[in-house]
């Protein structure tokens, strides 16, 4: 099939590179005129494990390719995707549509003949119907341009995988597009294996992403919240995490206590959710969202009072080493980074803070300038009188306590992860502090 992929940031070229990749012919589009050269180059403008190589193999293919132009893209595509960004408002917590509506607005004067446009970033209940309203108002095919919403799922570091083998798939569908259900089983029929295909009406649909991320978020938050307790009392939110584990109807995915969640889904579609349920007049069934959010926020805080703590009541002038930017490992995303925030924090309190991440420092550097930035982990803990483990880079947690007592002031560490042996850290004269442990 002949597809668009419209917007080709982290979502867009992902998907683009993946479908091309199951024999479609695939043409990205992109207002930034920067990232398409890019993109023609084979470089993504973000770091996802394994898809530069995959963009610069299906480039190779003749399957793949980039273009600025609406336009063009009209007369090419069959199905066009619209994979634009919809990050969080600047006054206030809902969704900034701006980017979608942007995107309608530049490809449906050119749709002169029947085509499907499928939604798959994440939006507020309700925006599918209204733009499926515009779209067939300003195409000159009229009803012809047919709107569907097919939600992504995709976790960073796991993008490729996540695409090419989803554990779901799901397609709404309005009465407006009958024949989007078999359009979009087409699309996908080349997955192997086919994963569950659920067809549904479009406002469940758009649901279907917010609710599993602020579940997501909840558990997480929820697994922090008794790390508060587990400090009050002296117990170890890490045991209690295990035990509970075992309960098959909770599980122990994202059951692990740490300096919380970020990056640019979870804090943003959970505050956009509130807000939209406030516009429909049900926000008091969300509320609980609120107190999510604000434990995952206080866990940041906390790693703040710990690194105070342990350099004597007043961090100024004091060295803290901080490792990890990104919001979590395999990623090069800083947006609402829990590491990278922690570090701004203890600068601000005159801390001197080195910083290291393996993929994220480039962005680091540029939105949080005044931070200095380190080469590696073990110069960025030179002369520390604290270490901060904030993402649990597989480059950190192979170091040891002797890698690391010859270059620092203090052996003292904060794991806001939970990710080291503690046993192993004590044993060698560390002071080991863990979230949520006594």
């Amino acid at each position: 099939m002949r597809l668009t992929v419209i917007g080709t940031g982290y979502l867009g070229a992902t998907h683009a590179a993946c479908m091309a990749a199951v024999g479609h012919d695939v043409l990205g589009v992109d207002v930034d005129p920067d990232r398409i050269a890019a993109l023609r180059a084979g470089r993504t403008p973000f770091y996802e494990p394994g898809l530069d190589d995959l963009v610069t193999e299906q480039i190779g293919t003749g399957r793949l390719r980039f273009t600025d132009s609406y336009e063009e893209a009209a007369a090419f595509g069959e199905v066009h995707f619209v994979c634009v960004g919809t990050p969080q408002r600047d006054d206030g917590g809902a969704a900034d549509l701006s980017h979608l509506d942007a995107a309608i607005d530049a490809l449906a004067p050119h749709l002169d003949r029947p085509c499907l446009v499928v939604g798959k970033s994440t939006v507020p209940v309700g925006t599918a119907q209204r733009l499926a309203e515009r779209l067939s108002a300003a195409a000159p095919a009229g009803a012809g341009a047919a709107l569907a919403w097919n939600p992504e799922f995709l976790r960073e570091g796991f993008a490729i995988e996540d695409t090419l083998r989803p554990d779901r798939l799901v397609f709404g569908v309005g009465s407006a597009a009958p024949g989007g259900e078999s359009v979009l089983r087409e699309v996908y029929a080349p997955l192997d294996p086919q994963p569950p295909m659920l067809v549904m009406d479009l406002p469940t649909a758009e649901l279907v992403k917010v609710s599993a991320n602020s579940f997501l978020a909840t558990k997480i938050s929820f697994i922090n919240a008794m790390a508060e307790v587990c400090e009050a009392s002296g117990a170890d939110v890490t045991r209690l995490s295990e035990a509970l584990s075992y309960d098959t109807r909770i599980g122990g995915r994202f059951l692990n206590a740490g300096v919380g969640f970020g990056g640019g889904c979870l804090p943003k579609d959970i505050r956009a959710f509130r807000a939209r349920a406030d516009e429909l007049g049900v926000g008091a069934a969300l509320h609980f969202l609120r107190d999510v959010d604000a434990v995952n926020l206080r866990r940041r805080e906390r790693v703040v009072r710990l690194a105070t703590e342990l350099v004597g009541g007043d961090p100024a002038g004091r060295r803290i080493a901080v490792w990890g930017a990104a919001f979590k490992p395999d990623s090069d995303d800083i947006r609402d980074s829990p590491a990278l925030d922690v570090a701004t924090r203890l600068h601000a309190l005159g801390a001197l803070v080195s910083v290291y991440d393996p993929k994220a420092m480039d962005n680091a550097r540029k939105l949080r300038p005044q931070l200095d930035y380190a080469t590696d982990p073990v110069s960025a803990a030179q002369d520390a009188d604290v270490v901060l483990l904030l993402t649990e880079w597989r480059a950190f947690l192979d170091l040891t306590p002797a890698d690391l007592t010859p270059v620092v002031t203090r052996p003292a560490i904060i794991d806001g992860r939970n990710a080291l042996d503690r046993a192993t850290w004590e044993a060698a004269g560390w002071t080991y502090r863990g979230l949520g442990r006594a």
